[in-house]
C-alpha cells in the first residue's frame, strides 16, 4: 500500500461537489483529511491518500481532469 499527501484546491464552481467522497468510491483509495479551509467561494484540503499506487495516481488524474488543482505535500501537515 502506498501513501501520498496532496493538497486539493477547489475552484468556486466545485466547492459544493462531493469530490473526496467520489474519489474514495470510484478508486481503491482511502482518504484522510489532515487539514482544510472551505468558504462559499474557495476551498482547499490537505489529504493523505492510501491504496495501491496505480489507484492513487488514477484518482489524482481524475480529480485534476474535473478541474481541481492538485499539489504534493511534503511532511506531515498535522504532526509537523
Amino acid at each position: 500500500m502506498a501513501k501520498k499527501q496532496v493538497m486539493f484546491t477547489f475552484p468556486s464552481d466545485l466547492i459544493k461537489e462531493p469530490i473526496i467522497y467520489r474519489l474514495s468510491h470510484k478508486f481503491q483509495v482511502v482518504t484522510n483529511i489532515r487539514r482544510a479551509d472551505v468558504s462559499e467561494d474557495k476551498g482547499w484540503v490537505v489529504l493523505e491518500l492510501e491504496g495501491p499506487e496505480n489507484e492513487i495516481d488514477a484518482g489524482i488524474a481524475w480529480v485534476e481532469q474535473i478541474g481541481v488543482r492538485v499539489d504534493p505535500v511534503v511532511g506531515d501537515i498535522v504532526e509537523g
